[in-house]
């Protein structure tokens, strides 16, 4: 990859971190209204190396470790970069398997909140689909089954990255659903400010799933993620200390994360069955789609605050 490419690829993933993030920085708001300065701090500081370090920098790298046990440890966190064809050949031969389940869980996690999720409808047809919500399980069963049917004939292990990917977005949301009864019941339970903040680090290890497997779409170089994705969750600390009633305004940022989660998947799974994506497509399509809504949020602040 050249200078270029690599900032572009480490913007994209900000980005795609930042928004995709804003629903953990509204419920970290929200609770640390009621923690001290002190703890508020702890937060913002040894809070963030605890994301970034052991969510967004290990969790890729066991991802990409898993997908190919025989490069090692080493191996798997240089891969991207590495000049050994030995580790090139073995990420090449795994990639589809970890784009396959990765772009299946984005896949799934567009539909739920299009079928499921209270949102301010952004364009004509989300109205639509939420009022026949019954339908998302339907939907996403048949999807899985045809990406299975058409993953078999080329590697079965395709077809069980996808299943497992389907089994990692039920298993994320249900923490996700139990993680905001949790923030109701922490805002009344009167705990200490240590167990709000043990608490806070487990809701942004959950909220990080979408953002590191969604980064898998923009690279596989675990060291260009941890940039990306570190430098997001910064943002969204900076987000959650002091500017989420801002954020608030713009009604339509969650739009356009899901619309980005929609095309990220789109090109994982378009990738895990060889086509040939260019590494420029993602992070421009997440430019693209985050500036739409950003700037449709802002015309309807405009219309309503008049």
């Amino acid at each position: 990859m050249n200078i270029l490419s690599i900032l572009l690829t480490i913007g994209g993933l900000c980005l795609f971190e930042t928004i995709s993030s804003i629903d953990n920085a509204i419920i970290n708001a929200e609770v640390l209204q009621t923690m001290s300065a002190k703890a508020k701090k702890w937060f913002l500081t040894w809070g963030l190396v605890f994301a970034v370090l052991l969510v967004r920098g290990l969790l890729p790298w066991l991802i990409v470790w898993f997908a190919t046990p025989g490069i090692g440890p080493v191996g798997a966190f240089t891969a991207a970069f590495s000049g050994d064809p030995r580790i090139l050949d073995a990420v090449e031969r795994s990639a589809p398997i970890l784009l396959a389940g990765g772009g299946t869980f984005l896949i799934f996690l567009f539909f739920h909140w299009l079928f499921l999720e209270d949102k301010h409808f952004g364009l004509p047809h989300e109205k639509f689909f939420f009022a026949n919500g019954v339908w998302f399980y339907s939907c996403v069963s048949i999807f899985l089954a045809v990406i299975s049917w058409f993953m078999l004939k080329i590697n079965p292990m395709m077809a069980f990255g996808a299943m497992i990917g389907s089994t990692a977005f039920f298993i994320t949301h249900g923490f996700k659903q139990n993680a905001e009864k949790g923030e109701e019941q922490l805002m009344e339970s009167g705990m200490s400010d240590l167990s709000k903040i043990l608490f806070l680090e487990i809701i942004d290890a959950t909220f990080s799933i979408d953002g590191v497997l969604g980064a898998f779409a923009f690279t596989l170089s675990v060291p260009l993620i941890l940039i990306g994705n570190g430098l997001g969750a910064y943002v969204v600390r900076k987000i959650t200390m002091g500017n989420v009633d801002n954020i608030k305004k713009y009604v339509f940022l969650k739009n356009g994360a899901m619309y980005s989660i929609l095309f990220l998947g789109i090109v994982m799974l378009a990738d895990s069955f060889g086509v040939h994506i260019p590494e420029w497509v993602s992070p421009v399509l997440t430019f693209v789609t985050v500036g739409y809504f950003f700037w449709k949020s802002k015309n309807h602040h405009k219309k309503t605050s008049r």
